[in-house]
Formats: C-alpha cells, sequence, structure tokens
C-alpha cells in the first residue's frame, strides 16, 4: 500500500492559568475562530472549539504523522500571544497541562454536543470535577492534588 489512510480524532481540554474565568463571551467567539485558524495551518482539521470562561474544548481530526503535543503546543501559544496583543493588560495565559482524548468517528457527534452544551453542564458541575469524569471515562490515572499545579 503506498498511502496512509487513518481517521484520527481527539477531544483536547485546557484550562486557563489558574483556572481564572477570563474568557469573556466578547473574546470567546475570536477565540475560538482564531485557534481554528491555528489548528488549520497546521493541516489538521478542527472541528468544533467551544468551552467556559476558564476552560476550552477541542474536537480536531489530526493527520497519522502529527504529534498531538505539538499540536496542543502551538495552539495554545498562538492563541495566548492573540489575546495578549488584544488586551495587553490582561497577561493572559494557559495551564501548563491539557487532556487529549482518542474519539471513535462513532461518538464524534455526542462529543460535538458535550462541547456545544458546555454552558448547561456547568451549571451541575465545576470544570475539576468535569476534568476528573474525563480522565476516569479513559481509565487514565492521576493524583487529584496534582491536577493543574
Amino acid at each position: 500500500m503506498s498511502h496512509t489512510y487513518s481517521s484520527i480524532f481527539f477531544h483536547i481540554v485546557w484550562s486557563t492559568k489558574d483556572r481564572l474565568p477570563i474568557i469573556e463571551t466578547n473574546l470567546e467567539k475570536r477565540l475560538h475562530s482564531y485557534m481554528g485558524g491555528v489548528i488549520k495551518n497546521e493541516k489538521c482539521d478542527p472541528i468544533l472549539i467551544g468551552g467556559m470562561p476558564d476552560h476550552v474544548h477541542l474536537l480536531v481530526r489530526i493527520p497519522a504523522r502529527y504529534s498531538i503535543a505539538d499540536l496542543v503546543r502551538r495552539t495554545k501559544t498562538n492563541s495566548s500571544k492573540f489575546i495578549n496583543q488584544l488586551y495587553p493588560r490582561m497577561r493572559f495565559s494557559w495551564q501548563e497541562g491539557y487532556g487529549a482524548f482518542s474519539v471513535s468517528t462513532s461518538k464524534i457527534n455526542i462529543v460535538k454536543n458535550y462541547i456545544l452544551n458546555q454552558k448547561i453542564h456547568h451549571k451541575k458541575n465545576s470544570f475539576l470535577d468535569e476534568f476528573m469524569k474525563l480522565l476516569n471515562k479513559h481509565e487514565i490515572e492521576y493524583d487529584k492534588k496534582y491536577l493543574f499545579k
């Protein structure tokens, strides 16, 4: 076979530094759009970007040759610069880590709905609770005292 064929989707989640709720409504659409552009520049496919004032969720498709760590690093770096150019006094930054969860093609619509319904979901659950549920669902071991340090 002379070509590589893949269908690799990730649900990626990360928070603002110290989980500060600073992604205001007037910034949210511009930020998500900008992040989508960064992802496209990396030759990846941004399926959906959403979130809350203190965190983002991304559903992306990446090529087999691409590193998820590189995509996250570039997206976080460029989007931080973008926000800081718009609002220099904010001194915006993202948390150091992230969660990346594989998504089966058959589950894409479930993840899309999950991202689209963040505002409703977070009326009942904190970001920390949400993130721990994702880690547990994907059977990722963690120590709660080190989450978001």
